[in-house]
């Protein structure tokens, strides 16, 4: 039953809001408000609708009905640069860049400083950016291009790029899922800050304790609907998921105990100059194997150059007792060793292209028959794994950019686990995915090592690799540190400890 908020001053207010794409309602008569100088959190299921009701208030879609208020007058919002003209912004789940272009290009693109003469003024594009830089307490040289920075990196660009257009109404799209903890602390400063200066901040995310800590109101959405909105003081967390998913989940780690096989993968004293050294680790079958470390650590990298994503300088790997050399991604997955990455925009999707063809084509040798590809076959193949997944897509054929971040996510899951591998890395799996989605990931996760998989999970969520890992190794610059082999040593101090450098 929906509680309803007592607002005073309310700064942007929808009503009525409705939205429809082919084969699904994806708003059904919305009404949402958010306080000036509040914190009102959006949560819900991937598939909700909290991204189109926030594309709308941005001028991305247009509703089919309803109305947007700011400061209780009626504007269309046609577009995002109207949005922003009416003092909108938004920091995006998925990141907004253009790879080739500079930090500087990127931080004022569609407001580029021009001189008399209608040209870019360079000069002064590179004095706003050096002071944006320095009064965030960001280190980038402003012409360095986009491509070379990691997805922290880019993350924390989004945000600042987004509060310097001195919005009146911040949008924020899980804004914490690629930083880490010092850069949150410093996000979590800096919203304090504007609500100070009267800014009211939307902020989707499903972290449900970064929401208990910033957040004055918040509002639980479901299958296009509105379950709930309440002041923040009124609810506990174990409430929102419930309002979330529907029904109570009891334990979000579904580990189970699996037999311990023989090895897997066996990688010694990997290194690549400048990046990592010294790297050694092995993956049995049955075991879920967990990379911690702070961001920069150079899990990543590791991984990346395992899968034959970016070169290595020396070391030795081993697949099932024969020497393997990872020339490029397509020999990997050949021999049965997939890798899902953690920015699904760069390496994972394929806009354009619909959900059904971005799931099967890691594995169309399975479908293609005379030179053709079986349609039933490809159906029956991404139908099974859509179901366990729990895909939520108006269509075989919708275009994947369509679908929200989470959902998105989930069809790439699908994509890999048509494949069958023997070896999976995870790196960051859960991210940007609802509570409920990430339980059905744990699960297969957990059905995979049944089978005698052997799975390698990089996660910055320190809670999911304790709960759902058999052993952990933990990175810090470039080295593994430490590795934590028995499940009752797990804590979070303890990998911390070794994520940090400190060596007892």
């Amino acid at each position: 039953m929906q509680e309803a908020v007592y607002v005073t001053d309310i700064k942007l207010r929808v009503s009525q809001i409705e939205k429809s794409f082919p084969g699904v309602k994806a708003l059904d008569k919305i009404d949402f408000s958010v306080q000036r100088g509040t914190v009102h959190a959006l949560c819900g299921e991937n598939g909700a609708g909290k991204s189109t009701l926030m594309k709308i208030i941005i001028g991305l879609y247009k509703p089919d009905a309803g109305q947007i208020f700011i400061d209780e007058q009626p504007v269309k919002v046609r577009n995002p640069i109207q949005a922003q003209s009416l003092g909108i912004a938004m920091i995006s789940q998925e990141l907004n860049y253009v790879p080739e272009m500079t930090i500087e290009e990127n931080l004022f693109l569609g407001r580029l400083p021009v001189t008399r003469f209608g040209n870019v003024d360079w000069r002064e594009l590179r004095r706003r950016t050096v002071k944006l830089l320095e009064e965030e307490k960001l280190h980038y040289a402003p012409d360095q291009k986009m491509k070379t920075l990691t997805v922290s990196d880019i993350q924390m660009l989004e945000i600042i790029k987004a509060i310097s257009n001195n919005a009146d109404i911040i949008v924020m799209d899980e804004p914490t899922s690629a930083i880490t903890q010092q850069e949150v602390d410093l996000l979590f400063e800096k919203i304090e800050v504007l609500k100070k200066k009267g800014v009211s901040i939307i902020y989707i995310s499903h972290r449900l304790d970064e929401i208990f800590r910033i957040a004055d109101e918040i509002t639980v959405m479901r299958d296009g609907i509105i379950v709930g909105s309440f002041p923040i003081s009124k609810v506990n967390m174990d409430q929102v998921i419930s309002l979330m998913v529907g029904r109570k989940i009891e334990n979000i780690y579904p580990k189970k105990k699996v037999p311990i096989g023989n090895t897997l993968l066996d990688v010694k004293n990997f290194c690549c100059k400048n990046t990592f050294r010294n790297i050694s680790f092995h993956v049995n079958r049955g075991e879920i194997v967990g990379f911690a470390g702070l961001i920069g650590a150079g899990r990543t990298e590791v991984m990346s150059s395992l899968f034959g994503m970016n070169s290595f300088t020396s070391g030795t790997i081993t697949i099932k007792d024969h020497s393997y050399f990872p020339e490029n991604p397509a020999k990997s997955i050949k021999n049965n060793m997939i890798m899902l990455s953690e920015d699904r925009r760069r390496y994972g999707i394929i806009p354009i292209r619909s959900v059904m063809e971005n799931a099967s084509i890691a594995s169309l040798e399975r479908m293609i028959f005379g030179g053709f590809t079986h349609a039933a076959v490809e159906n029956e193949l991404v139908s099974e794994y859509f179901s366990k997944m729990r895909v939520k897509t108006p269509s075989m054929d919708t275009q994947i950019r369509s679908l929200s971040g989470g959902n998105q996510q989930k069809v790439l899951f699908a994509k890999w686990m048509i494949r069958e591998p023997d070896i999976l890395i995870l790196d960051e799996p859960t991210r940007g995915i609802d509570v409920g989605a990430k339980y059905e990931i744990y699960k297969l996760m957990t059905e995979l090592t049944e089978a005698g998989k052997g799975v390698l999970m990089i996660s910055s969520e320190l809670p999911e690799l304790i709960g759902m890992c058999d052993r952990i190794y933990v990175m810090c610059r470039g080295e593994i540190t430490g590795e934590i082999t028995n499940r009752n040593d797990f804590s979070q101090e303890a990998i911390m400890k070794l994520a940090t450098g400190i060596v007892s």
